[in-house]
């Protein structure tokens, strides 16, 4: 993750500790930073204190982001459970503080994608697959990637029409190899979880794992049922074409061809080579 500046890094540590001290919690260890140090996280016991920098005038909504999932996501999904919150304002910004289970199991990656084949075993995929399902029975409130972004990205970074309809499932929304812990599942990160394209999260999962083509593979398998249907094509070429928008914005440039050649094997159509990077999602 991008390091934050020291301006941020100073007002953002302070924030933590106002957190801490708020949630009555003793933290130790190092902190770990999000994009740019957009949010802080340390351990605190058993628990993990993050805290996100908002607006000011930025309150959380019924049924989104981590307390949202908390309340709405079956229970045999496995993820960090919620056990304080914090909300405030100080000096023009906002920060949210969440308090949550501290997850032992490391990340499968330190990055969203992969470079190597973790070597994760049957009973790992089958939970995944089982907490993709179970999920999907929630009840999402938000919209994550929004039909207005799609009808732009298609034809910018994928050459071809957007889709007339775009099928919804309730999904993780951010599913990459930097959120799942292993060699025990957890799902980490439910900011951006909500009412996603069917394939979504899967075809995120795939786009993020094309340098290992045997764990592409093993996604393709897995989640079959849902990426060779119709409305999962779409969910795929939705993930792909956020990837690329990513590319076009300087990140995961080793990723920039097999999007391209995997994004061309489902439409038929080489994608442009030269999409701007600046629609936002």
């Amino acid at each position: 993750m991008q390091s934050p500046d020291e301006p941020t890094r100073i007002r953002m540590e302070a924030a933590h500790a106002t957190a801490a001290a708020h949630l009555e919690v003793t933290c130790t260890g190092s902190p770990v930073w999000g994009f740019a140090g957009s949010t802080i996280g340390r351990r605190a016991g058993t628990h993990w204190l993050r805290v996100a920098s908002t607006s000011p005038t930025s309150t959380r909504k019924q049924g989104r982001g981590i307390a949202g999932a908390d309340a709405l996501v079956p229970k045999d999904v496995s993820r960090p459970r919620l056990h304080g919150i914090f909300d405030w304002t100080q000096d023009g910004h906002g920060y949210q503080a969440d308090l949550l289970d501290h997850i032992t199991n490391p990340v499968v990656s330190s990055r969203p994608d992969l470079t190597t084949d973790p070597g994760l075993d049957d009973f790992w995929w089958h939970s995944l697959r089982s907490a993709t399902e179970s999920l999907a029975t929630a009840k999402g409130v938000r919209t994550t990637v929004r039909d207005t972004w799609i009808e732009r990205a298609f034809p910018q970074f994928l050459g071809v029409r957007a889709p007339e309809a775009v099928e919804r499932a309730t999904g993780h929304g951010d599913l990459h190899w930097a959120n799942l812990t292993g060699p025990t599942l957890t799902i980490i990160d439910w900011e951006r979880w909500g009412l996603v394209p069917v394939g979504f999260d899967p075809g995120m999962l795939h786009a993020n794992s094309l340098l290992v083509p045997a764990v592409a593979a093993r996604i393709r398998h897995e989640f079959a049922a849902v990426l060779d249907s119709p409305a999962g094509r779409v969910g795929e070429l939705t993930a792909i074409a956020e990837m690329l928008q990513a590319v076009a914005r300087g990140w995961y440039p080793e990723l920039a061809v097999p999007l391209a050649d995997r994004a061309r094997e489902l439409t038929g159509v080489p994608p442009p080579g030269d999409a701007a990077p600046e629609l936002v999602g």
